[in-house]
């Protein structure tokens, strides 16, 4: 079988000696036209590749283009692939029954689907079934929204919900047998570095997704916690921070990922 996303971003982690996630989010507002997005969208992830663990197009943005946008995305995937990188979909889905897996057969097998999806557990924990199952079966990943990034997370995530998720992906993440990673991770803020090392502790076998460095004012200095002895079990997600480094400089957002990387690297030295 070929190796899961787990697997390849923990290969990546310790043989390029990255644990930065480079974040794609196309705003058209920037450009000229959409063939000015579709080519600094894929020059920058070419330019930042050797620094990433990962990249993670935000599927709104996408979207938000149209048959187009679907099209990039597919392009994005392709040439990901090609350079080595996995790909994780932050979709945020969520949803029961037949719809439910309408969204994982869509982004997390086919043309345009990634190796890997952020997914919203708040329908309930029934929910997360066809997500889960779609990525086992396709050697992919789901990263299960525990402890979002934004400030107002605490509306409905506060009062011992969070830990209630995390116990939850805990429990997947035991079904599987074998692996150093399970194929269900946790998004857990980096933008709240004070709870990382109890979420750390609570999901052993998860991957966490530590979206907010850089544009929403996390540190990579106080990331440690988050990771294993070593270095591995998390990604550090930065976006705008790296795509937008200086205006839409591609030479700026390799730099950019490239400095993100080895602060990564020096908070756990």
């Amino acid at each position: 079988m070929p190796p899961t996303f787990a697997a390849l971003v923990t290969d990546r982690t310790r043989r390029l000696g990255t644990r930065l996630c480079v974040g794609l989010d196309p705003r058209p507002g920037l450009y000229r036209d959409p063939a000015h997005l579709r080519e600094h969208t894929l020059d920058v992830l070419e330019a930042t590749a050797p620094y990433a663990a990962c990249v993670k197009p935000q599927l709104a943005f996408f979207e938000a283009l149209g048959l187009p946008g679907f099209a990039l995305l597919e392009e994005v995937c392709a040439a990901a692939r090609t350079l080595g990188l996995p790909v994780l979909l932050d979709g945020k889905r969520g949803d029961i029954g037949s719809t439910a897996e309408a969204y994982a057969q869509g982004w997390l097998a086919g043309g345009h689907a990634g190796d890997a999806l952020t997914v919203n557990p708040f329908l309930g924990f029934g929910a997360l079934t066809p997500f889960v199952e779609a990525a086992r079966a396709n050697g992919g990943a789901v990263f299960v929204l525990v402890k979002t990034s934004n400030p107002d997370q605490a509306d409905l995530q506060g009062g011992g919900i969070s830990e209630r998720v995390a116990a939850e992906v805990a429990r997947l993440g035991a079904q599987e047998p074998g692996g150093e990673y399970a194929s269900v991770g946790a998004v857990v803020g980096a933008t709240h570095p004070g709870d990382l090392a109890a979420f750390r502790a609570a999901m052993p076998r998860a991957l966490l997704l530590l979206p907010g460095l850089g544009a929403q004012g996390a540190a990579a200095a106080d990331l440690a916690p988050a990771f294993h002895s070593g270095g591995t079990g998390a990604l550090a997600s930065a976006s705008r921070a790296v795509q937008y480094a200086d205006g839409l400089s591609v030479i700026a957002s390799r730099e950019a990922a490239q400095r993100l990387r080895n602060e990564l690297n020096a908070a756990l030295s």
